[in-house]
């Protein structure tokens, strides 16, 4: 339950810092927010495309595992490397994420990639911030929904920008979060 807690929220805090670096995604999510959230509440998570996509994209660029270990069962091949029975093998969704041959313009905040008509582009293991197969994060569908809804709920009451002369850097802890915290002012919005 922690880890799903800390994940979820460091997911959030990287979005509400790639928001405040982007003046147009941060209109487009409050005005989406603005409509859907007046709406009965059955389907909102999938009525917030654009809020989803903005979560997801923050996931591939400071995915909060930023890495996964699995240990091989028997002797098996990655490319044309041998692998022995119980190696470690250690996958780095952060590196993935921004991988140049399977990303355009892998370091920019881009959440069209991950709307409906770019989705299918992506290749079936470039993105993994759940992980993948059997292992895979249990609470996943669960931690997108509440992500996309609070980043909606935020963005819709307060405008979040951040301090001047702050430098945002990632640090690895347990999770991937901003190594200095996140200093932002916050104003009220209506």
């Amino acid at each position: 339950m922690s880890a799903g807690h800390e994940t979820t929220a460091n997911t959030l805090a990287w979005s509400i810092f790639l928001l405040s670096q982007s003046p147009e995604w941060r209109s487009r999510v409050a005005e989406e927010a603005d409509r859907e959230l007046s709406k009965p509440a059955d389907g909102l998570a999938d009525r917030l495309t654009a809020t989803k996509a903005v979560v997801e994209e923050a996931l591939r660029l400071y995915p909060p595992i930023a890495a996964l270990s699995r240990q091989a069962i028997e002797t098996d091949h990655l490319g044309h490397m041998a692998v022995g029975p119980r190696s470690l093998i250690v996958i780095s969704p952060y590196v993935l994420h921004r991988h140049r041959r399977l990303w355009s313009d892998p370091d920019a905040f881009d959440p069209t990639r991950f709307l409906h008509e770019r989705r299918g582009a992506i290749r079936r293991f470039a993105y993994l911030p759940f992980g993948t197969g059997p292992r895979t994060c249990i609470g996943s569908s669960f931690a997108l929904q509440e992500a996309t809804i609070v980043l909606a709920v935020l963005t819709r009451s307060f405008d979040l920008r951040l301090c001047p002369q702050v430098e945002v850097w990632p640090v690895q802890r347990i999770t991937l979060r901003p190594a200095n915290g996140l200093p932002m002012q916050i104003e009220k919005i209506g």
